[in-house]
């Protein structure tokens, strides 16, 4: 009885940790997937508007019922917030991420991802949102992590080097006449073309990242608040998608890999998976989420490699280093500055109760 209960305490600790390993599996999942979706010849605009439409229906319960009846009812002004929010952040760059990723590869995607540290530090930095204390080591462990994380992306995109030996696959796969879907139509100029949008898509990303701080204070319904913006990037891009494809033969959907990819992208990614997330920020805390990135980039790389012959290069694996050696430094730098900010608000915090204690003594 007793290992018995040591054991379901053992487990008990170890959830958070099998959480994030799923969740980095489901990202790697929607890489691939929308890859799969785009690549047989799914628009990517489409694409959007079915993901987002699944994301809000399959939110909006658990928002109505979950979320207290009592949050203020939203404002004029408010909303028009949230719906430019919307579109700069998420319809911009949910767009540009998969029309990116029909001319690059789903390992590429899973990569750039962890340029989001980095960029969203620099763009902090510039709204005056983030400090930059380079005289201090985590201040330089921020900038640096930041020049390592933006460099690395840009040298998996632009800098091939030879083949991994042992992803060499069969002759038709060297010659190019093979299926692979990652490589299928791409050429030189269209990888460089991809890799810009998908950064850019990134950087919008970025952006909303840092602008959902102002809105969450004046509305603090997450979870409705996510859904809302579910909604209007799923409109947005209807109206978009409507702009760009005219042929009424897009938009239809079968029993094919175009439903799975929309359904997982919208139900699995952004309904299970944010309640993972909150619930893992909620125990071990946020830098303890964004440590598994990286996995998300192995997890693709690996079922890319042996699932669609997409060879890997050295000068990848440079860029992947460098890639991660970046975000743990900013990640790191970003504790390291949270640690000594709390210790001295203690410290200040002891020194007023002490002076307080003195006067009331005396």
């Amino acid at each position: 009885m007793k290992s018995f209960l040591v054991n379901v305490v053992v487990m008990g600790s170890q959830k958070p940790y099998i959480a994030m390993l799923f969740i980095q599996f489901v990202y790697a999942g929607m890489a691939l997937f929308s890859k799969a979706a785009i690549a047989k010849g799914m628009n990517p605009y489409v694409f959007v508007v079915y993901r987002q439409a699944f994301a809000s229906l399959a939110l909006a319960p658990f928002a109505f019922f979950l979320e207290s009846q009592d949050t203020a009812p939203l404002s004029y002004n408010l909303l028009c917030k949230i719906f430019f929010i919307s579109l700069c952040g998420i319809t911009l760059s949910l767009n540009l991420y998969y029309v990116a990723i029909n001319y690059t590869s789903a390992t590429f995607a899973a990569a750039t991802t962890n340029t989001i540290p980095a960029i969203t530090f620099i763009m902090a930095a510039l709204f005056r949102m983030e400090s930059v204390t380079i005289k201090r080591l985590h201040g330089m462990a921020k900038v640096l992590g930041s020049v390592l994380g933006v460099s690395g992306a840009l040298v998996f995109a632009f800098v091939k080097g030879p083949p991994l030996k042992f992803m060499h696959w069969h002759p038709a796969t060297e010659n190019g006449q093979n299926g692979n879907l990652s490589t299928q139509g791409s050429s030189r100029g269209e990888w460089i073309k991809g890799s810009l949008i998908m950064l850019s898509a990134n950087t919008a990303w970025c952006l909303w990242l840092i602008l959902q701080g102002p809105i969450i204070k004046q509305y603090q319904a997450k979870l409705r608040l996510t859904t809302l913006q579910c909604f209007l990037s799923c409109v947005q891009s209807a109206f978009l998608a409507f702009a760009v494809e005219r042929d009424p033969s897009a938009w239809k959907l079968g029993w094919d890999v175009h439903l799975l990819s929309v359904a997982y992208c919208g139900i699995v990614v952004s309904g299970i998976t944010y309640w993972m997330q909150v619930w893992v920020i909620e125990k071990k805390g946020p830098v303890f989420t964004a440590m598994f990135t990286p996995l998300a980039l192995v997890i693709t790389a690996i079922i890319s490699a042996f699932l669609w012959k997409e060879k890997l290069y050295w000068g990848s694996i440079g860029g992947v280093i460098l890639l991660v050696g970046g975000l743990y430094s900013v990640l790191w730098g970003k504790t390291k500055e949270d640690r000594e900010s709390e210790t001295n608000k203690q410290t200040q915090e002891t020194k007023e109760d002490f002076i307080l204690k003195c006067i009331t003594h005396q």
